[in-house]
């Protein structure tokens, strides 16, 4: 009977152990996962597909059952500071909008994006990426977003979901965050800066409205985002795939790397890629991007391609 006793109670512990470890500890889960999981109390799906102007509410047409509506571009995830759009609010504010989402610091969190491109697979890189500039790390994207949960066979809901208001508090990482004065102490440092936008603005042959100067950042090597995520198949780009694109454009491998775009948007794209899925250390993000660092226009900029004309 002691025997037994012994097992029950190494079997409890076991589940307590789990339970304090969290769900998963994957960037990304696929909808088998998902549907395994639906219901646990410890579960929060967020939808956080934006609906096209003139369109009806993708998320009231159908949704992972149990999932909460937080749209990427209008409940917070991004703010204007100073003049540059796309950054990081403040933390109390996030604090705040998080929680009214249901989530506490012991909730796992599944962002689920449209999944139909890469720039819109960014939409969750970016809100995943807020959570982990905040300290929660009980957080996974849904590889493929809506479409692959659709294309998997399982089941959507009409029904609209209101939770139950939540404690989040952030524990702040700095260290996930670069700022201007971080790119410009890189540009003299082993620090490699990647810049994920399209290579025609890479090259300086287009240039994006935010920004008001064409070309990248003096170093920066071009990885552009769509590399990292495949729309069609919807699968993002693995461990080695991601190594084989660093040493194509001559970033080493262990190197600390610094991550920009216009925005922060198709940057974190690159930041997920690079240091969730690919695990290298020391990897951050410059959310003011060329937004903020072409403000200044004693910030360098070179332009490598032909000459520039304006982005559509």
């Amino acid at each position: 009977m002691r025997t037994l006793i012994l097992v029950a109670a190494a079997s409890l512990a076991a589940v307590g152990s789990a339970q304090a470890a969290g769900l998963t500890d994957r960037p990304l889960v696929d909808a088998a996962w998902l549907d395994q999981h639906l219901g646990n109390e410890r579960l929060v799906v967020l939808d956080i597909r934006d609906t096209p102007k003139d369109a009806a509410d993708l998320y009231a047409a159908g949704h992972v059952p149990g999932a909460v509506a937080a749209p990427y571009a209008t409940y917070g995830w991004r703010a204007e500071v100073n003049g540059t759009p796309g950054m990081l609010p403040a933390v109390e504010t996030l604090e705040q909008k998080i929680g009214a989402l249901g989530i506490d610091p012991d909730t796992h969190v599944v962002i689920v994006p449209a999944g139909e491109t890469a720039t819109d697979f960014g939409s969750a890189t970016r809100v995943y990426w807020t959570f982990k500039v905040l300290g929660h790390d009980e957080v996974s994207i849904l590889e493929g977003g809506h479409k692959g949960w659709t294309a998997a066979g399982k089941p959507v809901s009409t029904d609209a979901v209101s939770p139950a208001a939540a404690a989040f508090k952030a524990e702040f990482r700095p260290q996930l965050l670069a700022s201007a004065a971080d790119v410009k102490a890189a540009m003299d440092s082993p620090v490699e800066l990647v810049d994920a936008r399209p290579t025609a603005q890479y090259l300086g042959q287009q240039t994006a409205p935010v920004a008001k100067a064409p070309g990248t950042i003096p170093g920066a090597a071009n990885i552009a985002n769509d590399l990292f995520y495949d729309g069609k198949s919807g699968k993002f780009a693995d461990k080695a795939a991601i190594d084989t694109l660093l040493e194509q454009v001559g970033i080493a491998k262990d190197a600390p790397q610094i991550a920009f775009c216009n925005t922060g948007h198709w940057a974190s794209v690159a930041w997920f890629g690079l240091s969730e899925v690919a695990g290298k250390q020391n990897v951050s993000m410059y959310d003011g991007s060329l937004a903020e660092w072409t403000k200044d226009a004693a910030n360098p900029m070179v332009v490598y391609g032909a000459t520039p004309a304006a982005a559509n």
